[in-house]
Parts: structure tokens; sequence; C-alpha cells
């Protein structure tokens, strides 16, 4: 394989990692991309603290994490409708209240990020 790019200083291209990293990346496209948007929507602080609440309480109103984060509840109700329409987030009503709990197309992938801050909680504890 000849170089890319004039301004290329390699000697020799690594013909067989280059193929297997092209092969990598046709076949983990759509997990990439799915978690490309997971990580834009999670990139807030406030919509991340939001998606942890749900996860350990498995659901939960805007009233509740607008105490819990000491945030009006619009700017609650913001957040939460960005990670409703991005997939993150599934509602149901009870009465005159709206649940939040965390999509199962996404549960598995924000599952993963979770464990890394409930390890550093058990870390401290220890």
């Amino acid at each position: 394989m000849a170089k890319t790019e004039k301004t290329c200083i390699r000697g020799c291209a690594n013909v067989d990692m280059i193929n297997r990293s092209i092969e990598l990346l046709k076949e983990l496209n759509q997990d990439l991309i799915s978690t490309c948007h997971l990580l834009n929507l999670t990139g807030n602080e406030t919509r991340f603290k939001i998606l942890f609440l749900i996860k350990n309480n498995e659901r939960i109103c805007v009233c509740d994490m607008s105490d819990i984060l000491g945030i009006s509840i619009s700017a609650v109700s913001q957040q939460l409708s960005k990670l409703k329409n991005g997939g993150l987030l599934i509602s149901s009503k009870e009465g005159q209240t709206i649940y939040y709990s965390i999509s199962t197309n996404y549960k598995d992938k924000l599952d993963q990020l979770f464990i890394i801050i409930s390890s550093k909680i058990v870390t401290e504890a220890a």
C-alpha cells in the first residue's frame, strides 16, 4: 500500500493493521453510531445526573428530580424532553404524575457508564 498523503512520513504502511481496522469499523459501525448518540446526550451534566437518578430509582417524577437537583421543574423537563426525544427515556403516567425510566434500547450501555461511577463509591467506602 502506498502512502496515503504526501505529508505522511511513515516508511511502510502496516497493511494488515489498516485492513483489520477498516473491517472492524465496518462491523461495529452501528454500535459506534449508537454510542456516539448516547455520549452526545449524556455529555450534559444535568442530563447525566438525571439518568443517574433514574437508574438508581428505576423510575422517578419531574418534581422529585427538581427537588434533588435543586433546579426548576421547567429546567428538568427541558432536559427530560431531550433525553426522551433521543430515545434514552420512556415515560408512564399514573394519575397526574409522569414517571420516567430508562429505555431498554440504552439500558445496557448506560449501565456500563454507571458501573464506573459505582465502583468509585465502593472503592471510597472501603
